[in-house]
């Protein structure tokens, strides 16, 4: 298991894992001035991480950068249901329904609406069902 630890550790990956953190802005966000450093200078000075040490530290900081920037489930459903709900409750209240305006600051409808539109097979295409 280390092995293929260390083996996932290439200057091509590093790169790849660098180019998305800055695209994604997180690269400045998350990591700090050395774990920055650390990451430059490996990618500057070596082919692929051998020494366990420099993966453990290498794989750190990579955890760092990936737990930034992938929101938690619960936080993506939460903000695609209070998308979904606004939506909902805007074509609720023009057909004159009253109530519209509370579900869409009910925060149990839109993390419903959310979770089961993240679950929701990508071939049933963008509809609520």
């Amino acid at each position: 298991m280390r092995g293929e630890a260390v083996q996932l550790l290439t200057r091509q990956s590093l790169i790849k894992a660098r180019v998305r953190a800055v695209r994604q802005k997180v690269w400045f966000k998350a990591l700090s001035r050395v774990e920055r450093n650390i990451l430059d200078l490996t990618i500057r000075c070596v082919e692929r991480v051998r020494s366990r040490i420099l993966a453990r530290i290498v794989s750190n900081i990579l955890a760092k950068i990936l737990k930034t920037l992938e929101p938690s489930f619960l936080e993506a459903a939460m903000r695609i249901g209070r998308e979904i709900a606004d939506e909902v409750c805007g074509i609720a209240e023009k057909w004159g329904n009253s109530n519209a305006l509370r579900w869409k600051h009910d925060l149990g409808f839109a993390r419903f609406l959310g979770v089961k539109a993240v679950n929701k097979p990508a071939n049933l295409g963008g509809c609520i069902h």
